[in-house]
């Protein structure tokens, strides 16, 4: 039976520091399993992210004239909702480049209420390295730091159904919420092109640069046999694998399980996945974390593709009953980074929503 989330806090927050740390103790732990648990999908009473989230949300909205609202805004059943990209193309919704600074501000604001400050460094910096990236080519008005779009769907409430999404080149972040629950985040996509900026005043500036350190102390810290069990092809492919489907589709787990790997090695795999699952509001990511737990860290599986040199292609993935991350950077000569974290139940709150709907009508059915 499923505990509550208070009870079950405690257990989810050491989980979190594990992932953090991954030190001895916590390694010996996952190579043995750690045990499932019930997660309760429900916010405590006191959590203020839904509301924070909705009240951003609202505040935005109030800040755009009737033209604007029905520029960005559109019910949470149509499908634009899905219509996500990370390519240069045209969007709908209602982009920076457009608003005021009040607008912008709230837009930066409705940011704020999910993402860490981690996650919203990284989310701006990609906006920042768009201009760089630019100015790199000689070609500014092809790359605009302006052309991120906000999309709202249906009426953001702690008492009902919303989604939106923040979206540009290399940026496309959604949210789902539904009442009494903590929000879906995923698909969750970031890209960075130049990876190492490769000269001007931000040289050297390297925005996933922690993701690609993460992932060669696992490299390195994997036997022969291990890493030739994680290699699944010699040649990493030109993009992530699943792009911009709709839903995960991946037919089997790829690569060597979590639970086979080296204590070290395991240690290092859960602090690379702790610098993705950490890119949002602290409370959501405890809440991920929990639900990784109870899926069973033995079920995660590490894959890696292409060279181990520094500054040559390669690809890696994370893949999970609840969880799939993939990094690529093999495009303009491995100096150009996309990556993704996404939830093969609950994309764009499917699972959520699901749940919603089917105690909606259980409560009709009762009366």
């Amino acid at each position: 039976m499923s505990r509550s989330y208070r009870s079950l806090d405690g257990e989810t927050r050491r989980f979190a520091r594990t992932l953090i740390i991954a030190g001895a103790a916590v390694c010996a732990v996952a190579a043995s399993g750690i045990a499932r648990s019930g997660v309760d999908r429900s916010a405590p009473a006191s959590a203020e992210l839904p509301h924070e989230m909705s009240e951003a949300a609202g505040a935005y909205l109030g800040t755009l004239d009737a033209a604007g609202r029905d520029r960005g805004t559109w019910s949470l059943e149509d499908d634009a909702r899905f219509d996500w990209h990370f390519v240069p193309r045209e969007r709908e919704g209602m982009p920076l480049k457009d608003m005021t600074d009040g607008q912008r501000a709230a837009a930066h604001g409705l940011l704020h209420s999910i993402l860490s400050s981690q996650g919203y460094l990284k989310a701006t910096g990609v906006m920042q390295l768009e201009g760089i990236l630019g100015a790199i080519e000689g070609r500014p008005e092809r790359r605009d730091p302006e052309g991120y779009y906000v999309s709202i769907f249906g009426s953001p409430s702690v008492d009902s159904p919303w989604a939106w999404r923040y979206e540009g080149h290399h940026l496309s972040l959604n949210f789902t919420a539904a009442p009494g629950e903590f929000p879906s985040v995923t698909p969750a996509f970031m890209g960075s092109n130049p990876h190492v900026v490769p000269e001007g005043p931000s040289s050297g500036m390297k925005l996933m640069g922690a993701e690609e350190a993460h992932v060669r102390e696992v490299l390195a810290a994997l036997s022969a046999d291990e890493l030739s069990r994680a290699t699944i092809a010699d040649e990493a492919p030109s993009d992530i694998v699943t792009g911009n489907a709709r839903a995960v589709e991946l037919d089997a787990f790829e690569g060597i399980p979590v639970s086979e790997m080296s204590a070290g090695a395991q240690g290092a795999l859960l602090r690379l996945l702790a610098e993705y699952v950490l890119n949002v509001d602290s409370e959501v990511a405890r809440f991920e974390m929990g639900r990784i737990q109870e899926a069973g860290l033995d079920r995660l599986h590490f894959a890696w593709a292409g060279s181990l040199g520094p500054g040559e292609g390669h690809y890696f993935r994370i893949h999970g009953p609840t969880i799939l991350i993939e990094y690529d950077n093999v495009q303009g000569g491995a100096n150009h980074v996309h990556t993704v974290w996404r939830d093969p139940e609950n994309d764009f709150g499917d699972d959520l929503l699901r749940r919603h709907y089917e105690e909606a009508e259980h409560h009709q059915h009762d009366r």
